[in-house]
């Protein structure tokens, strides 16, 4: 097999028509971990802006998510961790320092204004997507927001302080028996992997670089414990790979997962450092090559929530997150970028494109065909669908009629932190989703007529719960 030199070929829009749901929140923007710091939550709302003024939001339903609550967060992470990371500030940290150490809060995961606050829209989002295509009030979600595939049960890791992933994933499987993990970040998701790694219930692949990098997992030999032997996929990378040769191992990978393993839902993680250019990253790989990904799993039509993760280029986080947002409700952009709020940041060219460099690829034919044949006799030992036991699913709210939604519910927050895109922002265009309540984010108005009275069993009790210490690096 040669690869071949010329760019992948045009990106083709299924004809297929999917309802999109976007959760975005004004608030995420104002949030800053610090001065010099590379990851900077800024570049969500530079992307949500493009996305407006492309008029992306008239093929989508935008809503801003309840945050995740503490009890919420505490479904995966513990109690002690969850009640640090509500209490920490900048100015009483001194009171925390032993806090600071046991949690792995310092350096890389600082203590910044509105922490918390920060964690519960990521958090939110992710739960609030996931609880949506459970109800099948969509089919793909979107949570750029979201992505914190470091942070661990009780410890913060790598930019991340809580995993927004396992808990949307956890959402997802009160009604999905088989739910499979994708992760395309230039990191390992560590955090994610090892939440999962005992488990068949949900498999976790990860296409990442190895070798003296953050953070330092995922090897080709992980492949879980367990019930879950098998169920984690790891497909090592080295610098420098190109549009080609990932799309070479990443879509016999995903075709083989889902062949085999036939998961009900998918996550979708769209770590942006993985793009040529990336203050962090070390890959060659082009906005569409990045976004090739994204269509390709959009291709099996599964119910699907899509994540954010890294990235800390932000004019080139937010033209392919953009870029993606098309592509996922059906429609190609570009290429000028249109007058935003953040126009300045995309010259000198203005164009909604991120070209490879002229790297060296360190990604042999050899090293990736070997990797690829390990990676495929690996999955064709698993079990093929793993069936799961069917339980009651516990309620959520009690049976009261929940109030629908009306003009004076729709989403009028923010205030003045909106001014940014009022100009480009209607009455009715936001609003709070409807999976809000008392008892939790499931509107349970259709409850019974959507999926009746039986789900699968939660996740065997004998779950991990040992964390693996972080090691000091990046996302």
């Amino acid at each position: 097999m040669s690869y071949p030199a010329a760019p992948l070929d045009p990106i083709v829009l299924s004809s297929q028509k999917q309802r999109v749901a976007y959760f975005y929140d004004s608030d995420v923007g104002n949030y800053a971990y610090g001065a010099g710091h590379p990851m900077k939550p800024h570049r969500i709302r530079m992307a949500h802006s493009l996305v407006m003024n492309y008029g992306l939001y008239k093929k989508m339903e935008i809503y801003r998510a309840k945050p995740a609550t503490k009890q919420e967060m505490c479904q995966f992470h513990t109690d002690e961790y969850v009640d640090f990371l509500s209490r920490v500030t900048p100015d009483n940290m001194d009171m925390f320092a032993k806090e600071q150490v046991k949690f792995n809060v310092g350096d890389d995961c600082p203590v910044f204004d509105g922490l918390f606050e920060f964690c519960s829209i990521s958090g939110g989002g992710s739960m609030e997507g996931a609880a949506r295509l459970n109800r099948g009030k969509c089919d793909i979600a979107i949570n750029w927001a979201g992505g914190l595939h470091h942070a661990k049960k009780s410890e913060a890791s790598g930019f991340c302080y809580v995993n927004d992933i396992v808990l949307g994933i956890l959402e997802l499987l009160r009604y999905h028996p088989r739910v499979v993990y994708i992760d395309i970040d230039v990191h390992h998701g560590d955090g994610v992997e090892e939440a999962f790694y005992t488990t068949d219930r949900v498999m976790t692949c990860s296409f990442h670089k190895y070798g003296e990098y953050f953070p330092g997992t995922g090897e080709l030999r992980d492949i879980g414990i367990g019930k879950g032997k098998n169920y984690s996929v790891n497909f090592p990378l080295r610098d420098g790979i190109d549009d080609v040769t990932y799309k070479s191992v990443f879509e016999p990978v995903i075709t083989a997962i889902m062949e085999w393993y036939r998961p009900t839902a998918v996550v979708l993680q769209c770590g942006g450092d993985s793009l040529s250019g990336d203050r962090l990253g070390c890959f060659n790989l082009s906005m569409k090559g990045h976004a090739n990904c994204v269509s390709f799993v959009k291709s099996f039509g599964l119910p699907t929530l899509v994540v954010g993760g890294g990235g800390y280029t932000m004019r080139n986080v937010a033209r392919t997150w953009t870029y993606e947002t098309g592509l996922l409700v059906g429609h190609i952009v570009g290429p000028e970028i249109p007058y935003n709020d953040y126009y300045e940041y995309y010259g000198p060219d203005y164009q909604l494109e991120v070209r490879p460099s002229n790297m060296q690829n360190a990604n042999s034919k050899e090293y990736l065909d070997r990797i690829r044949t390990t990676v495929l006799e690996n999955l064709s030992r698993t079990k093929f669908a793993p069936s799961v036991q069917m339980t009651d699913v516990p309620r959520d709210a009690p049976e009261e009629e929940p109030e629908e939604d009306t003009e004076e519910s729709k989403d009028m927050r923010g205030g003045s932190q909106e001014v940014w895109d009022s100009n480009i922002q209607k009455d009715g265009e936001l609003s709070d989703s409807e999976d809000e309540g008392e008892g939790g984010r499931r509107d349970i108005r259709n409850y019974k007529d959507e999926v009746g009275d039986t789900v699968m069993m939660d996740l065997d009790e004998d779950e991990d719960d040992d964390d693996t210490p972080a090691a000091s690096g990046k996302p």
